[in-house]
């Protein structure tokens, strides 16, 4: 996937880089570790600047984030606690997971997406429950975008400061990255298997 990325930002640039950003929030295993640390290392070679390079990234990723936000907010928690009476079986989770996760985000929210915008895998999963537990907009735009240009800035800032040794970053993060899907996959599956083997009990 690195190569693919490279090629694809070598080709593109500035473009490229948003439009990897905006599909990173949308197909989480796009990671934006692979995508800004490159994007840096253009900059150490005088191919980007800095300034264009973190508004590309922010501005893809803050358009999918708003995405998700808006799709969540359009379904609304009365009409996703019904799918979920008849379907939730598969996503874990129950309608009062739903009235959990509301009273969380009335208390947490505006700390929750801050700091979720900066951890891999979360970036995206945020914004679904600050959608449907109808966060203002206001504050999820505002803690949204800064938590993307910090994140999006650190890792470009990293790829520019290591140069051509960018790689020695990428690779780790990229693998902690994946480490942090394939973690929140393994705990859906341990969920998805309690909650059937508590419905064969009751059953």
């Amino acid at each position: 996937m690195h190569s693919m990325i490279s090629e694809f930002l070598e080709h593109y640039g500035a473009l490229g880089v948003a439009a990897l950003m905006l599909l990173e929030n949308i197909f989480p295993p796009i990671p934006s570790e692979l995508v800004m640390p490159w994007a840096g290392y253009s900059v150490s070679q005088s191919e980007m600047s800095f300034a264009a390079v973190v508004t590309a990234g922010s501005c893809g990723s803050f358009i999918g984030a708003m995405l998700w936000y808006f799709l969540a907010r359009w379904i609304g928690k009365d009409r996703l606690a019904r799918w979920i009476e008849g379907h939730g079986v598969w996503l874990t989770i129950t309608p009062q997971d739903l009235d959990r996760v509301e009273d969380w985000f009335d208390a947490w929210g505006t700390v929750a997406v801050f700091v979720c915008r900066m951890i891999p895998g979360l970036r995206t999963l945020i914004s679904v429950p600050a959608g449907f537990a109808q966060m203002p907009i206001g504050r999820f735009t505002v803690m949204t975008a800064l938590g993307t240009v910090i994140w999006t800035a650190l890792l470009a800032g990293l790829g520019w400061w290591l140069g051509d040794n960018y790689s020695q970053l990428a690779g780790p993060l990229g693998w902690i990255s994946t480490a942090v899907v394939a973690a929140m996959f393994a705990w859906w599956v341990y969920r998805l298997v309690q909650h059937r083997s508590r419905s064969a009990n009751e059953a």
